[in-house]
């Protein structure tokens, strides 16, 4: 006799685009077409990602997820989660952690994605960390160890073309590198620009919107690199952008994990990153992309010429890192492993 499918409630309050929120829409849909579970999503109320949701066949509810005033909406929201009666309780990030209460009638598991304050996280039953470094990071905090489990994130896998290359009057002959993410401090697109300096004919597209446009914008104007750089602000089509690029580099200063290492693997688009937390972990060196210190212009830009002045270089770079990404990384892959982690703790209540 087997047992029946795994009830399994997801909860994110997050925001109207990000990455992690894009991989919930991933992930769960893929978690809704394994046999052995059945989902359902309460969310943020944001029409896009219901109706994404929904178009893969998972079950979806909206709430607001206000402030701690807001109690009608957090009735409403308990009252479905019960309704629901769910085996397992999984959340993600500090808004709808903190949302749902540990019961005894559900195993209550918190993802994070990042280096968050763990006082959000701390009435789960179980964790998941997307890095080992994250989980070292719930351990250090006092974290029962035998309570936490890596499982990392899988790229948007769906075949895309490339746009054209001359898109936002790109030159035809020369090299073309993509980077993309938050303009934010964290992410050191200043070093980027900085490198674009040693980098003579190379342009660069600057996929992303976020605080420090304006900061970067003005940095651009005064290297002299107005010509050679295109802000593309926010895009949903990332993966096309790797198919069309030449290189695709991640310059942050801090990054959990770094999804957009897994994109890159996935759409066989070169990387060169910094070693920062989740890049330097999950590449290695020489293998599956390039790793430069952090806030090392030159080293970046050395690192980003030798890719695209070696063909041979560049190949390597592609089939090493599609087969890291197939062995490890893959949908099927993370899909099974959470489904196996899901039956592990079914019953731990």
């Amino acid at each position: 006799m087997t047992d029946s499918p795994i009830r399994v409630a997801q909860i994110l309050a997050g925001g109207a685009q990000g990455g992690a929120e894009n991989f919930f829409v991933r992930l769960v849909s893929g978690l809704h077409e394994h046999p052995s579970l059945e989902v359902k999503a309460l969310i943020r109320k944001h029409a896009h990602r219901i109706e994404s949701l929904q178009q893969a066949g998972v079950e979806t509810q909206g709430f607001r997820f206000g402030s701690g005033l807001d109690l009608l909406d957090r009735h409403q929201f308990r009252k479905a989660l019960k309704a629901f009666a769910p085996e397992i309780v999984m959340t993600w990030m500090g808004r709808a952690s903190a949302y749902t209460p540990n019961s005894q009638q559900y195993t209550l598991v918190s993802r994070l994605g990042h280096y968050y304050k763990l006082k959000y996280y701390s009435h789960a039953d179980y964790w998941v960390g997307i890095s080992k470094g994250i989980c070292k990071h719930m351990t250090d905090g006092g974290f029962p160890a035998e309570r936490i489990v890596h499982i990392p994130n899988f790229a948007d896998e769906r075949e895309v073309d490339p746009i054209p290359r001359d898109s936002f009057n790109t030159p035809l002959d020369q090299p073309l590198i993509l980077a993309a993410g938050r303009l934010h401090v964290n992410k050191a697109f200043d070093v980027l620009l900085h490198s674009l300096t040693e980098m003579p004919g190379v342009t660069l597209w600057l996929a992303g919107s976020g605080p420090e446009e304006q900061n970067l914008k003005a940095l651009c104007a005064k290297l002299g690199l107005e010509s050679r750089v295109r802000f593309l602000g926010w895009r949903t089509d990332v993966t096309a952008l790797m198919r069309t690029a030449d290189l695709f580099v991640c310059p942050s200063r801090h990054e959990g994990l770094g999804s957009i290492v897994m994109e890159s693997w996935a759409h066989r688009c070169p990387i060169v990153a910094t070693d920062s937390q989740g890049p330097g972990e999950s590449i290695t060196d020489g293998v599956s992309g390039l790793l430069t210190p952090i806030d090392d212009a030159k080293a970046l830009a050395k690192a980003m010429n030798s890719v695209l002045q070696s063909d041979d270089l560049r190949q390597h770079l592609i089939q090493s890192a599609s087969d890291v990404y197939a062995n490890g990384y893959s949908k099927a892959s993370i899909v099974e492993r959470y489904a196996q982690f899901y039956q592990q703790i079914r019953h731990s209540k």
